[in-house]
């Protein structure tokens, strides 16, 4: 079971400084934008719509990254008093009954959504945007399929947090 989590671990770290990359790739694509709509007076669709592309990338699969981090909302200041082994079930539980139905949900109620966007060839409706704009709806179910993957990891590592924790 450690190795298994060792590995969930690992992956989620790389896709985590993928994620700082495709950030850097965000902040150079802003920068650009801004410095040719305030310096040159030209603006580019395309280039707005990527910023949101990138924007959308990092927050969906940020989920299971932050989830791996414990970097996920909670109420801290009742999950703060608690010894190690009632926050390791909390963390295992909640993952349970909560994170996975609705990634679930979420992960079943896209696969339409986008399958719609590709029968289409769905394109930006603005000229001079983005093509193929079912390329970014795909990383809808493609993150939450992420997002379980993590949350298996998280349910592992609490698993052996519960079994070193003492009372």
């Amino acid at each position: 079971m450690q190795k298994i989590e060792n590995f969930i671990r690992r992956s989620v770290d790389y896709v985590g400084l993928a994620l700082a990359g495709v950030l850097i790739l965000m902040v150079l694509n802003v920068s650009f934008d801004v410095m040719m709509r305030y310096t040159f007076h030209a603006s580019s669709v395309g280039m707005q719509e990527m910023e949101w592309h990138l924007f959308a990338i990092i927050i969906l699969f940020g989920m299971g990254v932050g989830l791996q981090h414990d970097a996920h909302v909670r109420v801290d200041f009742v999950y703060d008093r608690l010894g190690p082994k009632k926050r390791a079930m909390i963390n295992i539980w909640g993952t349970i009954f909560m994170l996975v139905p609705l990634a679930l949900l979420i992960l079943f109620g896209s696969f339409e959504y986008v399958q719609d966007a590709f029968v289409s060839n769905e394109i930006s409706e603005d000229p001079g945007g983005l093509p193929f704009r079912w390329i970014i709806k795909s990383m809808i179910p493609l993150s939450f399929i992420f997002l379980l993957y993590s949350a298996l990891g998280f349910v592992l590592t609490n698993i052996r947090k519960y079994k070193e924790a003492k009372l």
